[in-house]
């Protein structure tokens, strides 16, 4: 099982998609083994963004992430990294699929509604980031066998 971190952003905070979002994610088969509503601070966003320092948009970036609250998400599940980016769908929302996140609300690039970790690096250095240890939690989830066999 792998843990990936989500972040529903701003935008979709804004526009009441929490929990049509992490529905999705329910509904996939993946767990919910942390969540918080928080505001994001500079110095968090910054080392969120690390890889973008120096890029033309990294500012935007960092305002954008920190200009309203976001839910940050620790989703479990088989392949739960590479499953939450195809559900997430492609960067801009016009490009995205339908059915995908961005796909179904998105219209723009830099309103791109959620961000999902790239890789297994990726979740573990962000997944630290967001959470402490303690707050990722272990828990049966009754019907996992009608969903992994």
């Amino acid at each position: 099982m792998e843990t990936t971190l989500i972040i529903i952003k701003p935008d979709a905070v804004q526009r009441g998609l929490i929990g049509r979002i992490v529905s999705r994610f329910e509904d996939k088969g993946f767990q919910i083994v942390g969540a918080k509503l928080m505001r994001i601070t500079r110095e968090l966003a910054a080392a969120h963004y690390r890889d973008h320092a120096g890029k033309p948009f990294y500012n935007s970036l960092i305002e954008f992430i920190t200009s309203q609250p976001v839910v940050v998400l620790a989703v479990r599940g088989l392949g739960a990294i590479e499953g939450a980016r195809k559900m997430i769908g492609a960067t801009a929302g016009l490009q995205a699929e339908p059915g995908t996140i961005r796909g179904d609300f998105g219209i723009t690039n830099s309103l791109n509604l959620v961000h999902g970790s790239d890789s297994p690096e990726a979740a573990a250095r962000e997944l630290t980031l967001f959470f402490q240890a303690e707050e990722l939690l272990t828990y049966d989830q009754p019907h996992g066998r009608w969903i992994y066999g």
